[in-house]
């Protein structure tokens, strides 16, 4: 599987194929964590890592027009685009959770996900 297509893997079950701009913060998550000695150094051993990203993420058919939007935002993250919102996170869950950890710093909240650092 190639970089490209894992990436899209990553935004299109993680964004909810919502936005671009939800995509584009999905991506720069997977971005943040490659360049990040603790996670794998590909794109595709990031988004394929265990009980890190959706169930099928790696496997599942990608069946909309989604996949379309999801193939033009790989493209830009992995020509350079980021989120300048998402800045250093690594971490995201599901929009209108919040957890009370100390370690946990919101900075976005965008295709239905709340993008985080933590320290």
């Amino acid at each position: 599987m190639s970089e490209k297509e894992c990436m899209m893997r990553a935004m299109y079950f993680e964004s909810n194929r919502s936005s671009a701009d939800g995509m584009l913060a999905v991506g720069t998550v997977v971005m943040n964590r490659l360049h990040d000695p603790r996670y794998p150094k590909t794109v595709c051993g990031v988004v394929g890592q265990k009980n890190q990203f959706a169930d099928g993420v790696m496997n599942r058919k990608m069946t909309d027009s989604g996949a379309v939007l999801a193939s033009q935002m790989a493209d830009a993250v992995l020509s350079g685009a980021r989120h300048p919102g998402v800045r250093d996170a690594q971490h995201f869950h599901t929009a209108g959770l919040r957890f009370p950890y100390n370690n946990m710093h919101y900075v976005l909240e965008a295709g239905g996900n709340e993008f985080y650092e933590k320290w």
